[in-house]
């Protein structure tokens, strides 16, 4: 198939929060930009982030402060995220919040007109900024509307199955429509990698169809750059647990937020024997882990789910404050949860590794290529809290566009050699092959041995026995029939496309949580239930002269002075609170 080549001085890979912002930032400093997703515009899976986004406003509690907040999101990254990009995006957030505001996004107010700002698990003070409980669907709309505004091109259904390397630089990279099977090198001058994280490879996971499977760290991990912490994936305490088509769909954190009560199956307020201080509002980590472990120890409801309840909240008060999550039961379930509880369980929710970056660029070691959003590693640690992946998504995604831009200026676009462009396309042209495996079978399998093997507990012998399930699932995806069709055009191709990334995103999670050999936030280990002083440390992997996985550790970089003595006044000790 031919492929026709398009020239652009920033490409941005990925339509979400922080791609859109990224091609905001490098258009607004006068580059041509081009944004390509695999979603349809305006549907990445930035809409599902539901409870809110953080910034230090003080408009509620006046004395919160950015030192704060960094002790907050450091000490619950149990001592693993780098101390600068924590500080960067603290800093920044309250910016983030006045350019959204400025792009008409429809924050909720308080009595006096400000905005209002509520509690996140595991935050001191209220800071998170929100719209009811679809917060992250009112920041990728605002964005959408600054893009459109400025005439920015967004296409869509646009796969990418190779970034363009040669020579430690990036040129931009090749994709595929999905609909048409049309080739396009798009060659670019900076390229921003915004393609979300790898939760989809979980049975029970709170990501859509054919989202979040891992590609982008896959490209990022073949041209050359490396992954961290890959095993740092976080649980959200609360999926929905049926009808079957809705496994796994978040129910937002806000819920907690707004009061919500945490029961298992014989009525116990069960989060007292787990964190009986902070209750529901916990970290993430540690209510998951408390949900699965009533779950697998028999208190648990029909679904095999504990039960989440709001029902003490006036029908009023839900409807202004949670109105997807009342809607949702109503159309799953035909509840009303202002009369009933929901039965939940944890759910794969949020990918804390990911693309090593430099944090104030967000570039990579390859020449010419950033990156940005649940794509990268640096911010979240072992526990991410709830608000800061929005924040992270427009500080992070205009900190890469700006730097995209600058080196852009410095290196205007240039075209690669032609065999760089004509191997892509060869390499892609041997995955169509008639075969007996089917790929929604193969993806099945797949999302049970990651849930099975690499779920919210993990083990040496599981850990190892799926690594081997993993390469015999590597043959049969060699088997495995595409073949375009006038019914689904290319969607065969694409989910090949999606198996080999997700093979390499679940090898790298099983590799690092094999050497993980503690318990720490989000990484939670039967055979080695206590934190590990020696291990706080980063994970990489990269790949070695003969394509293979390789695993090292790297030092945590170290805090300021300043900040330490703001982690030693939060006096929250580490030890001691993994496993009860």
């Amino acid at each position: 198939m031919e492929t026709r080549t398009h020239m652009i001085d920033i490409l941005v890979i990925g339509a979400g929060a922080a791609g859109i912002r990224a091609a905001i930032a490098a258009h607004e400093a006068g580059q041509k930009v081009l944004v390509i997703g695999k979603s349809i515009k305006r549907d990445a899976h930035t809409v599902l982030a539901a409870g809110g986004i953080n910034a230090v406003l003080g408009t509620v509690d006046p004395q919160d402060s950015w030192q704060q907040h960094f002790a907050d999101t450091f000490i619950e990254s149990y001592n693993l995220a780098d101390p600068r990009t924590v500080e960067l995006m603290v800093k920044e957030a309250p910016r983030a919040i006045a350019e959204l505001e400025s792009y008409g996004m429809p924050f909720a107010r308080t009595a006096e007109g400000k905005i209002d700002q509520r509690y996140f698990g595991a935050h001191k003070y209220r800071r998170t900024c929100y719209v009811g409980d679809s917060t992250g669907r009112a920041v990728l709309y605002a964005l959408a509307d600054r893009a459109d505004a400025l005439g920015i091109t967004v296409l869509e259904h646009q796969y990418v199955t190779r970034l363009l390397v040669e020579g430690g630089v990036c040129f931009g990279a090749l994709a595929f429509d999905i609909n048409t099977g049309e080739r396009t090198a798009f060659l670019a001058a900076s390229t921003v990698l915004a393609t979300g994280g790898h939760t989809r490879l979980w049975r029970r996971s709170s990501s859509r169809a054919d989202e979040n499977t891992g590609d982008g760290m896959a490209l990022a991990l073949r041209a050359g750059a490396q992954l961290s912490d890959m095993e740092l994936v976080q649980f959200h305490p609360t999926g929905m647990v049926a009808p079957e088509s809705m496994v796994g769909t978040l129910v937002t954190e806000a819920v907690r937020g707004e009061g919500g009560r945490l029961y298992n199956a014989l009525g116990e307020r069960f989060m007292e024997k787990y964190d009986p201080e902070r209750m529901e509002l916990s970290t993430r980590d540690r209510v998951a882990l408390a949900n699965y472990t009533e779950i697998i120890e028999g208190r648990g409801g029909p679904n095999g789910g504990i039960f989440l309840d709001i029902s003490h909240r006036t029908k009023e008060y839900i409807l202004q404050k949670l109105p997807r999550m009342y809607q949702q039961f109503m159309d799953a379930q035909n509840l009303d949860i202002s009369q009933k509880p929901m039965e939940v369980a944890p759910t794969a929710h949020y990918s804390m590794g990911g693309v090593v970056v430099e944090p104030d660029t967000h570039g990579t070691p390859i020449a010419g290529l950033y990156a940005a959003g649940e794509v990268t590693s640096g911010l979240h640690g072992a526990n991410r809290l709830g608000g800061n992946s929005l924040a992270e998504t427009v500080v992070f995604g205009r900190r890469a566009g700006e730097a995209a831009t600058a080196y852009a200026q410095r290196n205007p676009a240039a075209r690669p050699a032609n065999a760089l462009i004509d191997a892509a396309s060869d390499e892609l042209s041997a995955v169509i092959r008639t075969g007996t495996e089917h790929g929604r079978a193969l993806e099945r399998d797949l999302r049970e041995v990651m849930w099975e093997h690499c779920g919210v507990v993990r083990d040496e012998r599981r850990l190892t026995t799926g690594i081997a399930k993993l390469q015999a699932l590597a043959e049969r995806v060699e088997r495995m029939n595409v073949q375009p069709n006038n019914d689904d055009g290319f969607r065969s191709l694409a989910l090949a496309m999606d198996l080999r990334a997700a093979l390499v995103t679940s090898e790298a999670t099983m590799r690092g949580a094999l050497l993980r050999r503690e318990s720490r936030g989000a990484h939670q280990r039967y055979d080695y239930p206590e934190l590990d002083n020696a291990l706080t440390a980063n994970i990489l992997i990269s790949l070695n002269a003969n394509g293979q996985q390789a695993v090292t550790t790297k030092p945590v970089d170290a805090v300021s002075e300043e900040l330490h003595g703001y982690l030693a006044e939060a006096q929250i000790a580490l030890e001691g609170r993994l496993l009860e």
